[in-house]
């Protein structure tokens, strides 16, 4: 979830629009960040023993997002009840990423196609 929130971040500001390469590295990750998820154990994050949320930390009170982590890696991993466990809200949250996932993916496919055919444009313009 850290990881999507600061991909988030970064898309805001994007240097893929402006530079091929950059773009192929975005796209990279995009493709990649699913499969190592799905490569670690459904459990990596389960018991950790870090707490980061303010509400949990300060006031010992679990918020509408406590457990979303877990959950949705639960999920990613198609073990649907221990995803429940965790969180209710995943039911929501989890097809919202897979949906932002799939639209960046597509942004960037069609950025790289963008990218070859002003290339070749180019090409054919030095050629005449």
């Amino acid at each position: 979830m850290v990881f999507l929130f600061i991909m988030a971040l970064i898309n805001i500001v994007n240097p893929a629009t402006k530079y091929k390469q950059v773009n192929l590295v975005w796209l990279f990750c995009l493709i990649l960040f699913p499969v190592v998820l799905w490569v670690l154990p459904a459990d990596f994050l389960d018991h950790t023993g870090f707490e980061i949320c303010p509400s949990k930390l300060f006031f010992n009170f679990e918020c509408l997002g406590c457990g979303m982590t877990r959950a949705v890696m639960h999920f990613h991993h198609f073990e649907w009840n221990e995803g429940f466990y965790y969180n209710y809200g995943v039911i929501v949250a989890y097809p919202a990423l897979v949906i932002i996932w799939l639209v960046w993916v597509f942004k960037a496919i069609k950025r790289h196609q963008r990218f070859n055919s002003k290339r070749r444009e180019l090409a054919l313009g030095k050629k005449c």
